[in-house]
């Protein structure tokens, strides 16, 4: 070193020390900044916290309950004039569906007319039979009178001839004829009236049944809500298409058109396969989120676990065999109908101070579940014990540790 360069370090030695360790820490800083390098993909911070074993399914709003609104039966085809639309909010007293009474009042008409027709024919009826009978009864007389009187002039065959004798007793049994043949045509005419009179009687009864079932035909044209609730249309097959009737079509008689579900009957009806139904019980509680009603959630319970398994031939093949499952909801709310479908929540146990990933954080490699670790600088591999699933979480048993940060999406694939 030249004299003058060290006579140059003697007087700037601490400038130049402060400066040596400025760039040494520089150096070191962007050392560190390289290496701890924020990661390429998202990643998740692993702590304890309670995990939650839960099962999740889908169920379906039914009423146990509830009153079918139909066209009136016996009435032949009606045409609708009137209906509510489906959802609809109704009170009790409501006007659900009219029909169309015109057919129904025009025959109420001729079954009116017939029983007073039949009346009448039963009161003239009654009254020439009681003009025979007395034809028929005085004609009785008469012959009886006739016997007698022939049977008298025969008590005195002793003192006259014996021609005139037989000529009195063949008087005789002539009365005899008589008299029987009159008694026969009494009986006779008296059955025959009261023949005719019970036919008219059965044709006035027929027309007084005819007039009363119109009567409630006609009573039944105009249906009112029998108590308040949400109308929901039934769907049927008419016109070549599925579908709930309109006004203005025809419907026959009996037709179901709407039913009002019992309110206080709603249940939530689910499938479970065999393996969640082992994990459920009655009275166990559950969370309700409704499709249709977002803007909070509700409570329930097991109500009942069918002990029987049914096939669903709506799920595809091959055809699984769940268990029916009822679930009463603790809440009402006025927007509940059914035919709404919510999602179920079973939280079947909890297990506390627990480490636990979501599902998308481990992977499969060579037929190990791994996850892969953040150590700064890079992804590292790591292999890890899965407990048990829950939803869209993952119960570890081993591998992990609070404070580690593991991928959530696999760092080792190529975009």
């Amino acid at each position: 070193m030249t004299p003058r360069l060290r006579s140059f370090v003697t007087r700037h030695r601490v400038a130049l020390l402060i400066l040596v360790l400025a760039f040494g820490s520089l150096a070191v800083f962007g050392w560190v900044r390289s290496s701890r390098r924020n990661p390429p993909v998202p990643v998740f911070q692993v702590q304890r916290a309670e995990f939650l074993d839960a099962l999740q399914f889908r169920g379906e709003v039914k009423a146990t309950k509830s009153v079918t609104i139909a066209a009136p039966p016996d009435v032949g085809s009606l045409q609708i004039v009137k209906l509510v639309s489906d959802g609809a909010q109704v009170k009790e007293g409501d006007l659900v569906v009219e029909f169309d009474a015109s057919k129904t009042k025009q025959e109420l008409d001729q079954d009116r007319s017939v029983v007073k027709s039949s009346d009448a024919q039963i009161e003239q009826s009654r009254a020439q039979a009681k003009l025979t009978e007395e034809e028929d009864t005085t004609a009785v007389l008469k012959a009886r009178y006739a016997v007698e009187k022939a049977r008298l002039d025969a008590s005195k065959s002793e003192i006259v001839s014996k021609i005139e004798g037989a000529e009195s007793e063949l008087k005789v049994k002539d009365a005899e004829q008589d008299l029987r043949e009159a008694e026969e045509k009494l009986k006779s005419d008296r059955a025959k009236s009261n023949a005719t009179i019970e036919g008219y009687r059965s044709a006035s009864a027929k027309a007084v049944f005819d007039q009363q079932r119109a009567e409630r035909a006609l009573n039944s044209m105009s249906v009112k809500a029998p108590s308040a609730g949400t109308v929901s249309l039934v769907s049927v097959w008419h016109d070549g298409s599925e579908g709930p009737f309109k006004a203005g079509e025809r419907v026959w008689s009996g037709a179901p058109v709407a039913e009002l579900p019992d309110a206080s009957s709603l249940r939530i009806v689910a499938h479970v396969d065999e393996t969640e139904r082992g994990r459920l019980a009655s009275s166990q509680g559950v969370s309700l989120q409704f499709d249709a009603v977002n803007d909070r959630q509700f409570t329930g319970h097991i109500d009942r676990i069918g002990t029987i398994a049914t096939t669903d031939f709506s799920a595809g093949w091959p055809f699984p065999r769940n268990f029916n499952l009822d679930i009463a909801i603790d809440q009402k709310d006025p927007r509940f109908k059914p035919g709404m479908t919510a999602q179920i929540t079973v939280i079947v146990d909890r297990v506390p101070n627990a480490i636990s990933i979501p599902v998308q954080a481990s992977f499969n490699n060579s037929g190990r579940t791994v996850v892969y670790v953040w150590d700064g600088s890079k992804f590292k591999e790591r292999a890890v014990q899965i407990e048990r699933r829950s939803r869209d979480r993952a119960l570890i048993s081993s591998g992990l540790d609070p404070g580690d940060r593991i991928a959530l999406q696999n760092p080792t694939e190529k975009e």
